[in-house]
């Protein structure tokens, strides 16, 4: 099965994440199948930089999204729709 979940990137005490499609058996570090976007926690906003038609379009194919990149998303496309209601 195919989840998205998140790959651990960056210095030590300076995480950096990206969000990526794999095959749920490989590990942590393995060969993703998609690069879907990416989540800074050190910046003063949190920076979330997800694609999310690449999203669906795996969750229609049947993957399964971590519990973290869930939130993520759902606050990925919050601050997508407030921005785009505002403009």
């Amino acid at each position: 099965m195919v989840k998205i979940r998140l790959v651990r990137l960056g210095a030590k005490k300076r995480p950096f994440y990206r969000l990526v499609a794999i095959d749920e058996r490989k590990q942590t570090g393995g060969r993703p199948l998609e690069f879907l976007g990416t989540y800074d926690p050190k910046t003063p906003d949190a920076t979330i930089n997800v694609r999310t038609e690449a999203v669906d379009a795996w969750l229609a194919k049947g993957a399964a999204m971590s519990p973290t990149v869930k939130s993520l998303v759902a606050r990925a496309r919050r601050d997508a729709a407030a921005a785009g209601g505002s403009a």
